[in-house]
C-alpha cells in the first residue's frame, strides 16, 4: 500500500493481457480505438495540454504524410468499453519536430493530465522507450519485431522472446531524531535544487540493502528504522522508484561525497520554508516521488505544503 499520494502510481485502465494473444481482435480494436501519438519523446496534445487522442484514420493520415517513421502499434488496455493504443514513432526531421508546440514531454504535461491520461502516458512512454532500444536480439544480433500487442519482441532469426525490463531504484527520505530532513544536491541539477537520496538496486541486493548503501555512499550517513512509503513508475527512461523513510544514527557526520552529490543540508520545516522564500532552495518537480516524500514529511504537524512553492 502506498502511504504517499503518488501521481504516477495509479493504474488507469484494464491492461487486458488476454487480448495480447489475439491479433485479429487487436486489429479490430485498433480501428475503433482512442490512440495516443508518442513521437521522439513527446506526446501529441491539445492547446490545454490534454492528450490529443487520434482515430485509426487520423493515424493513417499521419503515416501517409511521411513525417514519422513506421513505428509501433502498442495496445494499452480497455476502460469502460473503450480500447486505448499508442502509436510510437520517431520524427523524420527531428529539428523541425522540436519546434512544434502541439507535441510536449511527459515532464511538461505532468501537472495537467487527469489520472486516466497520466496512466496511459506513463505506460506508453515506458514501453516505447524499451522498444526503441531493443531493436536487435541480445542472443544472436538479428532484428527483433514487436509482438503480442507490443508487450514483447521476437527475434526474426531464432524466435526467442524478449520482454520489457524495469530498473528498480530506491529513494530515501532521511530524517534525524529531531525530525529534520537531509537533502542533497547533484551537480547536474538546476541551480539550488535539493532532493532526497536515490540510486539503482544492484544485482543481488534487497531494497533495504540499497537504501543503506546509497545513502552512506552519497552522504556518509548510517541508517535504521527503514520504512516503506510507496512506489511509482518513472519512465525516464525505464525505472520504478521505491520510496522509503529512514532515521540517521550519525547525523553530525553528514558529508557530500563530492562526486555525485556536491552539497547536503539538514533542514527543519522552518528552515525549509525560509530557504524557499529567499530563493536559496528549490525542490523537485511536483510529479516526482521525491517531492511527494518531502511534502509528506513537511505537512506531518499541520504545516501547509503551499509554503513549498517557489515564488
Amino acid at each position: 500500500m502506498n502511504v504517499l499520494k503518488l501521481p504516477l502510481a495509479s493504474e488507469a485502465v484494464d491492461r487486458a493481457g488476454e487480448l495480447r494473444l489475439k491479433p485479429e481482435e487487436l486489429s479490430r480494436l485498433w480501428e475503433e480505438a482512442q490512440i495516443l501519438h508518442f513521437a521522439s519523446g513527446k506526446f501529441l496534445v491539445k492547446a490545454n495540454y490534454e492528450l490529443d487522442f487520434q482515430s485509426a484514420k487520423q493515424i493513417a493520415q499521419l503515416r501517409n504524410e511521411g513525417k514519422f517513421a513506421l513505428g509501433e502499434e502498442l495496445f494499452l488496455g480497455i476502460d469502460k468499453g473503450i480500447a486505448y493504443f499508442a502509436w510510437c514513432s520517431d520524427a523524420v526531421d527531428f529539428e523541425s519536430f522540436e519546434k512544434l508546440e502541439n507535441y510536449q514531454t511527459l515532464r511538461t504535461l505532468g501537472d495537467y493530465l487527469p489520472q486516466l491520461e497520466m496512466g496511459l502516458a506513463i505506460h506508453s512512454q515506458a514501453i516505447a522507450n524499451w522498444h526503441h532500444t531493443h531493436q536487435f536480439c541480445a542472443r544472436c544480433g538479428a532484428p527483433t519485431q514487436s509482438a503480442n500487442g507490443g508487450s514483447l519482441r521476437k527475434c526474426t532469426a531464432d524466435g526467442s522472446e524478449h520482454y520489457p525490463r524495469t530498473d528498480g531504484a530506491v529513494i530515501v527520505l532521511v530524517k534525524d531524531k529531531s525530525d529534520r530532513v537531509l537533502l542533497g544536491r547533484q551537480k547536474i541539477w538546476p541551480e539550488k535544487r535539493f532532493s532526497c537520496f536515490a540510486g539503482f538496486v544492484e544485482p543481488g541486493e534487497s531494497f533495504e540493502q540499497t537504501v543503506l548503501r546509497e545513502v552512506f555512499e552519497e552522504s556518509a550517513i548510517k541508517l535504521d528504522e527503514i520504512t516503506y512509503l510507496g512506489s511509482q513508475p518513472w519512465p525516464f527512461p525505464a525505472s520504478i522508484m521505491i520510496s522509503f523513510s529512514a532515521t540517521a544514527t550519525n547525523p553530525d557526520f553528514a558529508e557530500a561525497d563530492g562526486e555525485e552529490i556536491e552539497e547536503v543540508r539538514w533542514l527543519t520545516r522552518e528552515e525549509m520554508r525560509e530557504s524557499i522564500a529567499d530563493g536559496s532552495l528549490t525542490l523537485p518537480p511536483t510529479m516526482s516521488v521525491a517531492r511527494k516524500m518531502i511534502e509528506f514529511w513537511y505537512e506531518k504537524n499541520g504545516a501547509d505544503i503551499r509554503d513549498l512553492v517557489s515564488n
